[in-house]
């Protein structure tokens, strides 16, 4: 996604990062709804200067949450699934995580605006008002 571009740029351009890798590592996560083991491929593994590690997921805040409006609509059901995934995957993260002492964390639109890795949204301009002679 363009997000993920963003996040790249900002990654080589920054002097405290000594690595970063996109979909290298894969995280195996039971999703609830099938009851099968799925292969969950991160977006980011990033090595700071710090020492830390840290793998990054770039969601739509609108993922992180649990869907909202009409239960008996296909895209209620749709974002539900989407979400159970999310949450089961995101579980399975933290846990590979800790093992590792790492950190787990999801960048979302408002972490990328803070961050100044996405630009910041723009308000819409007032109109335009022409000043009477």
């Amino acid at each position: 996604s363009m997000w993920e571009k963003h996040c790249m740029k900002h990654f080589d351009a920054s002097s405290n990062v000594i690595s970063w890798s996109s979909e290298e590592i894969v995280i195996p996560y039971l999703y609830e709804v099938d009851k099968k083991y799925h292969r969950y491929f991160m977006d980011f593994k990033v090595t700071w200067k710090s020492g830390e590690t840290w793998l990054i997921e770039v969601k739509p805040e609108k993922q992180t949450k649990p869907p909202t409006g009409n239960k008996r609509t296909k895209r209620f059901i749709t974002e539900a699934y989407t979400y159970v995934k999310n949450m089961n995957k995101w579980e399975a993260a933290n846990e590979y995580c800790k093992d590792r002492k790492w950190k787990f964390m999801i960048w979302t639109e408002k972490e990328l605006e803070t961050q100044n890795i996405l630009p910041k949204r723009l308000k819409p301009l007032k109109p335009f008002k022409r000043k009477k002679k």
